[in-house]
C-alpha cells in the first residue's frame, strides 16, 4: 500500500469525477465570486461485527492527504500548477502520511441503484461482507465539502457476523482500489477516534459516537 513512486503533479484538464466551475452572483447587492466543484454524492457504512464486537473500517492510501502534507515540505511542487510543464518529486515523504482510516464508502454514480444497494456493493467489495438492504439503517445524510463540493454523503448502519464474511474484500483492484480492512475492538473506539495519531476521517468520530450514545446502551442491557 505504501510503495508509491514516480510522484508528478500535473495540470488536471479533464476528470472522470470532478468538475471545477466559477460561480458571479450579487448577494445583499454585493457582487461575489466563488470558485467550486461538482462531484459526486457518496454513501458511507459503519460497520459493526457483532462476532467479535468490533467496529469493520478501511485503511488506504489518499493523494489528496498526501499532497497537503508534501506541499508543507515542498511548496514548489504547486508553483506550475497552471502550465503544461510538471513538477516531480525526487525525494518524496513516506506515503504513510497520506493513509488514513475511514469508514467503508463509496460514490453514487449507478443511478440505477438505490442508495442501499450501492451501500450493500461497497460493504462486499470493500470489507468482504455479504448484506442485503434489510441490514442497513440509515443514520443520516449531510452536506460534505461545503466550500468546495457541496455534495451529500448518506450514513448507514450495518451490523454483520463472522459467519456473512465471503472474502477479504479489499476494494477492486481493476479500478486501481487499494483497501486494507482494520477492525476496531468496541472497547478502544472513543480512544481510536480522538486520537490524532491515526489520520481519519470526520465520519468515522461522528460514526462511533453515534454509536455510543444509540447502540450501546442497548448492548449493555443484553
Amino acid at each position: 500500500m505504501e510503495a508509491i513512486e514516480e510522484l508528478a503533479v500535473q495540470p488536471c484538464t479533464s476528470s472522470l469525477y470532478l468538475r471545477p466551475f466559477r460561480l458571479s452572483y450579487r448577494q445583499n447587492g454585493t457582487k461575489k465570486v466563488w470558485d467550486f466543484m461538482r462531484t459526486h454524492d457518496s454513501v458511507s457504512i459503519l460497520i459493526f461485527n457483532t462476532s467479535r464486537q468490533c467496529f469493520v473500517v478501511v485503511k488506504q492510501f489518499r493523494p489528496a492527504v498526501y499532497m497537503c502534507e508534501v506541499e508543507k515540505h515542498h511548496p514548489q511542487v504547486f508553483e506550475n500548477r497552471d502550465k503544461e510543464s510538471f513538477s516531480s518529486l525526487e525525494n518524496p515523504l513516506p506515503a504513510v502520511v497520506g493513509v488514513t482510516y475511514e469508514l467503508c464508502a463509496g460514490i453514487v454514480d449507478k443511478p440505477d441503484l438505490s442508495l442501499e444497494e450501492i451501500a450493500c456493493e461497497e460493504v462486499l467489495e470493500e470489507c468482504g461482507y455479504r448484506i442485503s438492504v434489510a441490514d442497513l439503517r440509515r443514520i443520516t445524510s449531510y452536506r460534505s465539502g461545503v466550500g468546495v463540493t457541496g455534495s451529500r454523503q448518506t450514513l448507514f448502519y450495518a451490523e454483520v457476523n463472522d459467519q456473512m464474511k465471503t472474502s477479504g474484500g479489499g476494494g477492486q483492484p481493476e479500478e486501481g482500489e487499494l483497501i486494507e480492512v482494520v477492525e476496531i475492538p468496541l472497547g478502544e473506539s472513543m480512544k481510536f477516534a480522538y486520537d490524532e495519531t491515526f489520520p481519519k476521517t470526520m465520519g468515522v468520530i461522528f460514526s462511533f459516537t453515534w454509536f455510543h450514545n444509540n447502540v450501546a446502551p442497548k448492548l449493555l442491557k443484553k
